[in-house]
């Protein structure tokens, strides 16, 4: 009988020391929750936009947002700020916005 409780209370040692290091890494990454927008604060402020398909994160700023306008002009849209734009939308967005990099913006 005391065998089997230390088979048992080995075995769940083991098993919670394996599984505490992915417990830890999962806990710490940023969660996306299928939105490409992360963290918006307000639109005075700087703030991290997620591209999804690209997978990395773009400074939503002044400049950022000049050239989201470029792109709504040369699309023939009409602004709407891009945390409302759908998901298809800010992809189309992303996509372009890659094509086009800026001085010192490589496009992400």
């Amino acid at each position: 009988m005391h065998r089997t409780y230390r088979y048992l209370f080995s075995s769940l040692f083991l098993t919670a020391a394996l599984a505490a290091p992915t417990a830890i890494i999962a806990a710490t990454r940023p969660q996306n929750n299928g939105q490409q927008e992360n963290h918006h604060q307000n639109d005075n402020e700087n703030h991290k936009v997620y591209d999804r398909n690209h997978k990395d994160y773009h400074d939503w700023d002044a400049n950022e947002d000049r050239t989201y306008r470029q792109y709504l002009g040369e699309k023939h849209r009409d602004y709407r700020p891009f945390g409302e734009e759908s998901q298809k939308q800010q992809s189309a967005y992303w996509n372009w916005r890659h094509s086009h990099p800026d001085n010192g913006h490589n496009g992400s």
